[in-house]
């Protein structure tokens, strides 16, 4: 995707109202991210969500918690009698949660009762918290829904790692659903799968081997039922953020559609620079850069194509920090 300001081609993607700097906490105030508000929205086109303005707890309002089982909590006031107010707020999202049916992601608040995707308080009758955490109540109807979407908290999007891996994610979903959902067809997921092969290797070489068994009987399977069970394995893939040696041997095995084309000396200089990056000597940025130059003056087409090159703008310098 080219860098745009047009608004039609921004990626929609989902955010706690709070983040995106809207003054409705419990305390009338916000948790703004910079991150989303100031470069983000390059790209993404966020749409703002809050559950519990939208149940009607009001601004600002007692607050909330999770109490009970933490794998099917309740939600009630923190302080006065124990309301339970799980229905009023699932009655709320359960049209939101429609909503987001044509975002490509979803950034929540941390810690949320409503909002957060994962270690959230649950507390027990005593008062202290379950040492199991559990999910916010939007939040799990989200993952319930839409369970290949990629989702991610403000604050573990300040991690250098898993922002690139949520960016990541995001684009690929984005690609996905315009590329292969709008126009389904078996040619349109073969395209697809070509151009994210070398990716979905650096995350996984079990999964890029299971993918490529699954498409090479997928004529023997309805269509629909091959594009559901191959999103859902190629963003179960990506989700844990590749490694420097799943990068490396990804750029060794792209280094060999040039080894005809350049002569051994370049080629040791840029497999010197890979074994650097393995080292951590180096930021990704580095052998990328230098691997990207050689593929578009002597690759193929077929290498050239591969969205593992620049699978987002490479203006939001994200490989500079891994």
């Amino acid at each position: 995707m080219t860098h745009t300001n047009n608004d039609t081609q921004l990626i929609p993607v989902g955010i706690s109202a709070c983040v995106m700097g809207e003054e409705v906490r419990y305390n009338g105030g916000h948790s703004q991210s910079r991150l989303c508000r100031n470069q983000l929205t390059e790209y993404f086109r966020f749409q703002p969500f809050c559950p519990e303005v939208a149940a009607g707890f009001g601004i600002p309002r007692p607050t909330i918690r999770l109490i009970g089982d933490p794998e099917q909590p309740t939600l009630t006031y923190t302080k006065g009698k124990k309301e339970d107010l799980t229905q009023r707020l699932l009655d709320a999202v359960a049209p939101m949660v429609k909503r987001c049916e044509d975002l490509d992601g979803f950034v929540l608040k941390k810690d949320s009762p409503s909002c957060g995707m994962e270690r959230v308080k649950v507390y027990q009758e005593s008062g202290y918290p379950h040492e199991q955490r559990g999910a916010g109540l939007f939040a799990r109807e989200i993952m319930k829904h839409f369970p290949n979407l990629p989702l991610e908290e403000d604050g573990r999007l300040n991690d250098a790692r898993l922002r690139e891996n949520f960016i990541m994610r995001v684009f690929a979903h984005h690609h996905f659903r315009t590329e292969v959902m709008d126009q389904p067809s078996y040619h349109n997921l073969l395209q697809f799968h070509s151009s994210y092969k070398y990716l979905l290797m650096a995350h996984s070489q079990k999964a890029y081997k299971e993918i490529g068994r699954m498409l090479g009987a997928g004529h023997d399977q309805p269509l629909q039922e091959l594009l559901d069970a191959y999103l859902t394995c190629f963003m179960q893939a990506i989700k844990k953020p590749a490694s420097r040696g799943g990068h490396c041997n990804v750029m060794q095995h792209m280094m060999g559609y040039l080894k005809r084309s350049l002569d051994s000396n370049v080629r040791q200089d840029i497999l010197r620079v890979f074994e650097q990056y393995r080292l951590g000597e180096v930021n990704l940025a580095t052998p990328m850069t230098l691997l990207a130059h050689y593929i578009n003056q002597k690759g193929s087409e077929y290498i050239r194509a591969q969205r593992y090159l620049e699978p987002y703008p490479a203006h939001l310098g994200l490989r500079n920090q891994l």
